[in-house]
Order: C-alpha cells, then structure tokens, then sequence
C-alpha cells in the first residue's frame, strides 16, 4: 500500500491548510485535466482539481477563498508540493514552515 505523503502548510494570512500527494498517476491526471484542447493550463480548472486531491484540510471550493490572494498563495504552494517543486523532499519533514514565497 502506497504512504501518500502529507506537509501542513501555513498562508501569510495565518491560515493553517493540509496538503496530500495523491500519488504520481493522478498528478498527470491533474496536469491532463487542468489544460484545454490547445494544452493551455486553464487557472480555474488547476485550481479545482488542486482543491479536489491535494488540499484535504480544510475542504474548499474556490467560492470560499473571500481574496484572490490567499487563494492563488494555496494553489501554487499546493502544486509546487505536488510537482517536488517546494524544496521540501525530505519525507521525515512532512510539517512545512509556512515559509513560502
């Protein structure tokens, strides 16, 4: 059975998130379903498959998000996470800093 890899993750507005990989098929899964028909990543689609598989805690939808900030700060940390593109490859440090930036 696959350990599906966890790491907290703190905005600069002090909201606490918990990010999940959901395993390397359904990040290609994500990539896939995230572009339109010329292979164009699309923000929104992105976005809801990040809050769909990746941020399991809190569960939100993109209506939840109150500024544009905040959200575009979880959705980038969230697929930087996903694609090993945070920095944090250590598999004991699955608590992140809130340091991103």
């Amino acid at each position: 059975m696959t350990n599906f890899n966890q790491k907290d993750f703190i905005s600069k507005q002090g909201n606490k998130y918990i990010f999940q990989h959901p395993g390397v098929r359904m990040v290609s899964k994500i990539n896939d379903a995230s572009k339109n028909k010329h292979g164009v990543v699309l923000e929104e689609r992105l976005s809801e498959e990040m809050l769909k598989h990746v941020v399991v805690e809190p569960k939100k939808r993109i209506d939840d998000f109150k500024d544009y900030t905040e959200y575009s700060e979880v959705i980038n940390a969230a697929y930087s996470f996903i694609s090993g593109q945070d920095g944090d490859n250590d598999d004991d440090q699955q608590a992140g800093s809130g340091e991103e930036g």
